[in-house]
């Protein structure tokens, strides 16, 4: 299936928007939750660095680098991937792993076979030993199985259930991810949620149910879900900070009270602000979540937010295409405007350059300390050489004058703007750059300038004037007028 614009940029979202949850929800795993909007302290259980996911994004990473192949996450082939995944993950000391997972893992290293019939075993077992076998586990790493076989409901049902059942074959937990991770894939395709639209996918005599909990959980305080370490619970939890602070704007700022809302329901906040966090990645994608988080965000095995970007896409289209953004490792812009270089300061802050491709090309002979990427770039372009990868933030904004190909035009132009702003805080010489600076940079350029406490028309005169400034086309209009 070809995706559109919108919901390639939503499919973006999945698995970064789980991993901001994530590591925001990380410093107050059974905790204290936080008063106001959580922050990415580090610390938890794993003692992870500030903005650093746990297992619930690390075990997803296993699952993403199989499904990012185009693979059917149903056959044995993937799944013996995907589970020799868990156990390397598992092998390398991971800082926190849950109760049920850790059984399961540690009790497949006695056994024979391949490395999901070792899963299989030990996790039947461990479900058949307890009346405590349905966690968390499996439903915090689904969500990017919402985006394999994404036309195709039945599919997804079905991966959902063989990838939960290599640890939590519990009917309980495997419901819990058919159900979330069907959500996801509606969002993708629709911009909407629905949880309920996947009951059809259960078995008959649960349904009935799982609707009730569902309806039980629809707009209601996320704290009456807490403790949330029960996949019931945790899904409830999820969903109730997801639709009691949905205002129904549509905007972006959603995301935010919505993880706010997950985190201070306290207990497993992490895991709960991560299954949150693929839904509405899913439904606003990464255009709509916020600079501030996603330049932070980062985990084993060595990615960051550009690589979750990337390997969502790829899962979402089915395939792979080494020559082709987000898999080809340099971009190369041909248009000859994109090799002018230019880079020059912004006429409010000497502080930013305002650049093309070719001055992306020499960030180093420039010496910048940030970048800022208005467009596409190559898996290996991140971080531009001599950049920390925190100050090279890549920004979803397509040059096009459609009005559908950007959801979120002004929250991303703003976003952006505030990014800057606050890279030159921290006392970074920063490059704003596009392919040839005709149209997104300039149009951040002039958002920026409202933040130096500039008028607005007198800012759209001064950036007008620049060498490569079309002064014409949607994002132009949109960042000049608003």
């Amino acid at each position: 299936m070809k995706l559109t614009p919108q919901q390639e940029d939503r499919g973006a979202g999945v698995l970064l928007g789980q991993a901001i949850g994530d590591a925001l929800g990380v410093p107050y795993e059974f905790s204290t939750p936080p008063i106001g909007e959580p922050e990415m302290l580090g610390g938890g259980l794993g003692n992870y660095a500030p903005g650093e996911w746990s297992d619930d994004t690390q075990m997803a990473a296993c699952i993403a680098r199989v499904s990012g192949w185009g693979a059917d996450l149903t056959s044995t082939t993937a799944l013996d991937e995907i589970a020799a995944g868990f156990e390397e993950w598992y092998a390398a000391g991971p800082g926190d792993v849950g109760n049920q997972t850790r059984a399961v893992l540690t009790a497949a290293r006695g056994l024979t076979g391949s490395p999901s019939e070792r899963l299989h075993a030990a996790s039947r077992a461990h479900a058949s030993s307890t009346s405590h076998s349905a966690g968390n586990g499996a439903l915090m790493r689904t969500g990017i199985v919402g985006l394999t076989r994404i036309d195709d409901p039945g599919a997804t049902s079905a991966a959902a259930r063989s990838v939960a059942e290599l640890t939590h074959p519990d009917p309980l937990a495997v419901d819990s991810c058919v159900l979330w991770s069907e959500a996801v894939r509606i969002a993708v395709l629709e911009g909407r949620f629905d949880l309920g639209q996947g009951l059809h996918l259960l078995e008959a005599d649960r349904q009935e149910q799982w609707a009730g909990w569902i309806e039980a959980a629809a707009g209601a305080n996320p704290s009456r879900f807490s403790p949330n370490g029960f996949t019931v619970a945790a899904l409830q939890c999820a969903w109730a900070a997801t639709t009691s602070t949905d205002d129904g704007s549509g905007s972006p700022l959603h995301v935010q009270r919505a993880l706010s809302a997950a985190i201070q329901a306290g207990n497993d906040t992490d895991t709960v602000a991560a299954i949150a966090g693929a839904l509405l990645g899913a439904r606003y994608g990464a255009s709509g979540l916020p600079a501030r988080w996603r330049r932070r965000v980062h985990g084993w095995p060595g990615l960051r937010s550009s690589d979750l970007v990337g390997v969502a896409v790829t899962t979402a289209r089915g395939c792979v295409d080494n020559d082709a953004w987000p898999a080809i490792p340099h971009m190369e812009y041909r248009d000859a405007g994109a090799w002018t270089p230019m880079a020059v300061p912004h006429p409010y802050d000497d502080g930013v350059l305002l650049g093309t491709w070719r001055d992306f090309r020499r960030a180093e002979e420039l010496g910048v300390d940030a970048v800022v990427s208005l467009c596409r770039v190559g898996i290996r372009d991140v971080p531009a050489p001599g950049i920390a990868p925190e100050d090279h933030i890549t920004v979803w904004l397509v040059d096009s004058d459609d009005p559908t190909a950007n959801a979120y035009l002004d929250f991303v132009l703003d976003d952006t703007a505030d990014a800057i702003e606050a890279l030159r805080a921290e006392g970074e010489r920063v490059l704003v750059h596009c392919a040839a600076a005709e149209q997104r940079t300039p149009s951040v350029a002039v958002r920026y300038s409202a933040r130096r406490g500039v008028n607005r028309e007198d800012a759209v005169q001064a950036i007008a004037t620049m060498p490569s400034t079309r002064g014409s086309g949607l994002l132009w209009e949109v960042a000049s007028s608003a």
